[in-house]
This record gives structure tokens, sequence and C-alpha cells, in this order.
């Protein structure tokens, strides 16, 4: 049996691959939700205040052509310089607020809430 998608006729199996492929292209983006992501292009961070659980790892990726660094304004942690598409993770095991900003950039300012 045919199923009609677009106005064209498809195989059934066609029409699954698609549903499939849709089902895992949905998943992957709940996936990279729970990663704790920021990202660093035009000079910002993205998102500029986050909010994760104590344990949480969070990963910067710096999409921008120019280096970045990930700095803690109390010193916990600093990132080398990422040149495009490297990143840097740091595991948040205490609460708090963590200000962060670029080293190279420090008017690129972003928060990390540690509940």
């Amino acid at each position: 049996m045919n199923i009609i998608l677009f106005g064209r006729a498809f195989p059934r199996s066609a029409a699954a691959a698609v549903l499939i492929a849709a089902s895992a292209a949905f998943s992957g983006l709940a996936h990279a939700d729970d990663a704790h992501a920021v990202v660093i292009k035009n000079f910002m961070f993205s998102p500029m205040a986050l909010t994760v659980k104590a344990g949480s790892t969070v990963t910067w990726k710096n999409l921008d052509g120019e280096p970045h660094t990930v700095v803690d304004d109390a010193g916990t942690f600093r990132s080398a310089a990422l040149d495009q598409n490297d990143t840097f993770q740091f595991k948040f095991d205490k609460p708090g607020v963590y200000r962060i900003f670029c080293g190279i950039h420090p008017n690129m300012r972003a928060t990390v809430t540690v509940q």
C-alpha cells in the first residue's frame, strides 16, 4: 500500500523512514538541552544566564572565527583560548552564582547559577 505525502505516492517504508529520521532529530535536540550547552557566537555567550543542578557539566563551544576564553570571576576555572569549533567543559559541584567572562574580550559576560 502507498501513502500520499505532499501530493506524491511513497511506499510505506519510505514514509516510515522519514518519520524515524524526524523522531531521531527531535530526540537529539532534547539530548542537546540536557548537556547544558553554551554557544559563543557574535562575541556573546548564549544563553547569557544558565541555571543547572550541582554536579552538572556545562559545555561552551566557540562558533566565532575569533578565539575566546571562558573564565570565572572568582578564579575557579579558566579555559585555554578556544578557536572556532573548540569546546571547554566544566563540572559545577558547588552551588552558587558563577560570573563568567571572556579573558580576551572582557565585555563578554554570562552567569551560571548552580542549585
